[in-house]
């Protein structure tokens, strides 16, 4: 066994040794470091040797790692001042433009942006004409990157904000007579690059680029740092819009038609104002857009060069009988969260105070409904993962380590919120039932957030039910039949029975508690968006 390691790495060694002279060369010897890799593993799985499974399983996973570092060339480097440089420029300009006594304007802003969607679909067109479309230059595709959800998300975005730039363009038309033509380019060049873009990612968000890395790792930190910076754009213009008080009779529209075009500038046509008012509400959908763009770019750059196992995740199918108690309890939260949260949004405006008040309890006591039910669904999970002794992922996967590195930074703004709240609450005593109700909320929010992040980051780490089959499979027979013993004397443990079409417990369990959660969050996510909205 030893020996067939070392010569493993000494064939790894002298390859990585080998300088490259360009991308193409670069190429050749990532396909040969490939062709190596795979009779290597080939070698360990023959019969004759027979190794000990868990022994093949450590120099796989190392002979994985020496690949892995040796994959990255200068290319990442530069990339990263690339990502870097237009990143602060981006913010730069975007936060000068946001101030009315700078000379930098909202146009130096999109004539900045109009740039850099051009360069990013001149690179997205070059990629998916000529770089994958060689031989051999997508050679392996990461199973976990871009999983279904994502990119329906992705695309369901991506149109809300096409028709934001739709109803751009049609209010900044009736404005050209007054204003820059800037201001309407930059919705139909964003309008474009949104088409480009969504092909690009739902088609090549799996690929592991294997020719023109260095050029491919420019293009996708280029990609990265464009969203990024449309991403600031929009979300300064809604802090803007937000931020803007009118006055007592000065409506809302009227106020900010004076403040971007003067009283000297009118619209050419009446709808002029609906389409305003109208785009203003999809920039939410346009700021997750670009979030979701980020990590898919994000992760296609981490995959550049990388050598994966060629491992696809088994067609999971739901079957209402299987899974139906989570859904549901989830789909009546749904419900129930948005009849109250349209009740309180319309009765805390009024001017009686009794309905004030009677509307910020329901307020309270649903939203402590909906943590207090979280927390307990994710409590259930925890004590399954426990009883259920999983190995853990071992292997290093750029996906799941952004899946975790977002749901904690996502998690700090809601923690800060909440802790600031407790603080407050107990500054000022928390007299009153509506003080005492919103304290026990902050106090469960912070519960809630800490037992969920842990039960998604232990889900994210552990092995799946298929994995434990599939590894034997592609070690040799022997190990095979040695791993299909130790399934027989371990059913209470691993629950591998011959019907596949029937869970155990501990996965019905699991896969209720997830479907709740997932409604959930969901409609936690609407009302806190919304809330902050109106």
């Amino acid at each position: 066994m030893r020996t067939v390691a070392q010569k493993m790495l000494r064939t790894c060694n002298k390859l990585f040794n080998r300088k490259t002279r360009n991308d193409v060369v670069e190429g050749h010897l990532s396909n040969i470091e490939t062709a190596a890799h795979m009779d290597n593993i080939q070698h360990l799985a023959s019969p004759s040797h027979q190794p000990n499974l868990e022994a093949a399983r450590e120099d796989v996973h190392h002979v994985e790692a020496v690949l892995e570092r040796a994959h990255h060339g200068g290319g990442w480097l530069l990339s990263g001042i690339i990502c870097i440089n237009i990143l602060i420029l981006g913010c730069a300009l975007v936060s000068g433009s946001a101030f009315n006594s700078v000379a930098i304007t909202a146009v130096h802003r999109q004539i900045f942006l109009i740039v850099l969607l051009v360069l990013t679909m001149l690179w997205m067109l070059f990629y998916t004409a000529v770089t994958s479309r060689m031989d051999q230059a997508i050679v392996f595709k990461d199973s976990h990157a871009g999983p279904v959800w994502l990119r329906g998300g992705f695309l369901v975005f991506g149109l809300l904000s096409l028709l934001m730039d739709i109803f751009k363009i049609a209010t900044y038309a009736g404005y050209l007579h007054c204003d820059s033509a800037v201001k309407v380019a930059f919705p139909v060049v964003q309008a474009v690059f949104l088409i480009v873009q969504t092909f690009f990612l739902w088609t090549h968000a799996k690929d592991c680029v294997q020719l023109h890395t260095n050029f491919t790792r420019c293009g996708l930190t280029l990609t990265l740092s464009t969203n990024l910076v449309v991403w600031m754009a929009a979300v300064t213009e809604e802090s803007l819009h937000q931020t803007e008080i009118p006055d007592l009779y000065v409506n809302v529209s009227h106020k900010m038609y004076r403040a971007n075009y003067g009283d000297k500038c009118k619209c050419s046509h009446s709808a002029c104002d609906t389409f305003k008012e109208a785009f203003y509400y999809l920039y939410p959908f346009n700021i997750e857009y670009s979030l979701f763009a980020s990590a898919l770019a994000y992760v296609m750059w981490k995959n550049v060069g990388r050598l994966v196992e060629d491992h696809s995740h088994p067609h999971v199918k739901f079957r209402p009988k299987e899974v139906c108690f989570g859904p549901l309890t989830g789909i009546l939260l749904v419900v129930a969260g948005l009849a109250t949260f349209i009740m309180y949004e319309v009765d805390i405006l009024t001017e009686d105070e009794e309905k004030r008040n009677l509307a910020l309890l329901i307020h309270f006591v649903m939203n402590i409904v909906i943590v207090s039910l979280m927390s307990l669904a994710t409590v259930i999970g925890c004590i399954v993962y426990r009883l259920d002794h999983r190995e853990h992922v071992s292997e290093k996967n750029p996906t799941r380590s952004l899946d975790v590195g977002l749901l904690v930074g996502s998690s700090i703004g809601q923690f800060i919120i909440s802790y600031f709240s407790i603080v407050a609450l107990l500054a000022t005593g928390a007299r009153g039932y509506l003080n005492a109700l919103n304290l026990s909320w902050a106090l469960l929010t912070v519960l809630q957030l800490g037992l969920q992040n842990y039960f998604i980051i232990e889900g994210l780490n552990r092995e799946p039910f298929h994995v434990m089959q599939e590894a034997a499979l592609h070690t040799n027979a022997h190990a095979y039949t040695e791993m299909s013993t130790v399934i027989e004397s371990n059913r209470s443990t691993y629950q591998l029975t011959s019907t596949k079409n029937k869970l155990n417990w501990k996965r019905r369990i699991l896969k209720e508690v997830s479907a709740f959660l997932l409604l959930a969050n969901i409609i936690v996510s609407c009302i806190y968006a919304f809330y902050l909205w109106l």
